[in-house]
């Protein structure tokens, strides 16, 4: 096994309307990754990103600079830089900047694997 220097900033970024910008940061054209997809996001604001974990996937979404709210089940939960969310098969989850802010956030999906 080798180690991978991934830079980040050289990752090419991606537009998505209403959802900021986002690049992936590890996959398995990247590194060889394939159990993981990474990315990073960009969000300015009204943007949203909304995730919805498919079935046999977890995804794991932290607030890496900014403040930003969650809208999970119903509710809104005002968060800041170091919080995240999880969630598991066929969970719903939203985030965006807090009053219309910038926010950075790292976003991880993984597949269900067999032990």
């Amino acid at each position: 096994m080798t180690t991978t220097f991934i830079k980040t900033s050289d990752c090419p970024r991606q537009s998505v309307a209403g959802a900021g910008a986002f690049a992936e940061v590890l996959n398995e054209k990247l590194c060889g990754a394939q159990n993981i997809l990474a990315k990073l996001h960009w969000l300015q604001g009204n943007d949203q990103l909304k995730a919805d974990a498919k079935i046999g996937t977890h995804e794991l979404i932290y607030v890496m600079e900014g403040d930003a709210v969650i809208h999970l089940n119903q509710k809104d939960y005002p968060v800041k830089k170091g919080a995240g969310v999880y969630l598991g098969p066929k969970e719903v989850a939203a985030i965006r900047p807090q009053d219309n802010g910038g926010i950075k956030l790292l976003h991880l999906i993984v597949p269900e694997t067999a032990d």
